[in-house]
């Protein structure tokens, strides 16, 4: 039973023999390429990010597919069998620059578009019939995306923005308040967006900064008297 789990764990090498029974492991790949896609996208729906379960459980199993198809068409009689499955980065790397969003003053998008190319190679790995590395894989990219950011926002040393919302009745004084803050703080007050409910007046901005600086800023406007409430919000563009 183990040696034929480990004859079926290697790489396909296209002889007859295998081209009878290739749909039997064809599925198999596959299957195996959605789960690691799903759990690579489960991660970044959780985040809220465009590229989802879906996205990540799709470009992981195209590129099985264009792996197990490339050697597939290419025959027994043509030692060139990547040469579909070599256009797969280049393919994935058009897809990924296109979550790659300039906004502002700052970029957006980079840990998608990392996330997606490396998906990409997770999928090219079970398609080859290496279930251990896309695995191994797999739980890398997880960690890195979940683990890595954890850290970097305990330890004070990762950006990330928020959006602060200031309400109160006098909106002159409340943006006096938050000018005077954000000098103390040292950052510059960029775009405000302003709008009044009735006689709340509301005021928001956004800044990128890190997990003490906002905490500092936090509190110095929520001691402001002109302030009656704040809020803070994850910034949709996150990445």
């Amino acid at each position: 039973m183990s040696t034929a789990l480990a004859q079926f764990a290697q790489p396909f090498d296209f002889s007859w023999l295998q081209q009878v029974v290739v749909v039997d492991g064809a599925i198999s790949r596959l299957l195996i390429a959605c789960l690691l896609g799903s759990l690579v996208g489960l991660e970044r729906e959780a985040k809220r990010k465009a590229a989802g379960v879906r996205t990540n459980l799709l470009i992981c199993m195209g590129s099985a597919f264009f792996t197990l198809l490339s050697a597939v068409l290419a025959g027994d009689a043509n030692p060139d069998k990547g040469r579909v499955a070599s256009n797969i980065v280049q393919g994935i790397g058009f897809l990924g620059a296109g979550l790659i969003l300039h906004n502002r003053s700052r970029i957006s998008g980079l840990t998608s578009a990392a996330s997606v190319f490396v998906v990409a190679s997770i999928g090219m790995a079970c398609g080859a019939g290496l279930f251990a590395a896309a695995a191994v894989a797999a739980v890398i990219v997880i960690l890195a995306l979940e683990l890595v950011g954890f850290l970097e926002q305990r330890a004070s040393i990762k950006i990330y923005p928020l959006i602060y919302e200031a309400r109160g009745r006098d909106e002159a004084a409340m943006l006096q308040s938050i000018l005077d803050a954000m000098d103390k703080a040292g950052e510059r007050l960029a775009t405000v967006d302003r709008d009044a409910i009735g006689e709340l007046q509301r005021v928001s901005f956004t800044l990128t900064a890190t997990k003490k600086q906002h905490e500092r800023l936090h509190s110095q406007l929520g001691a402001e008297p002109a302030i009656s409430a704040l809020f803070t919000f994850r910034d949709p563009e996150e990445d």
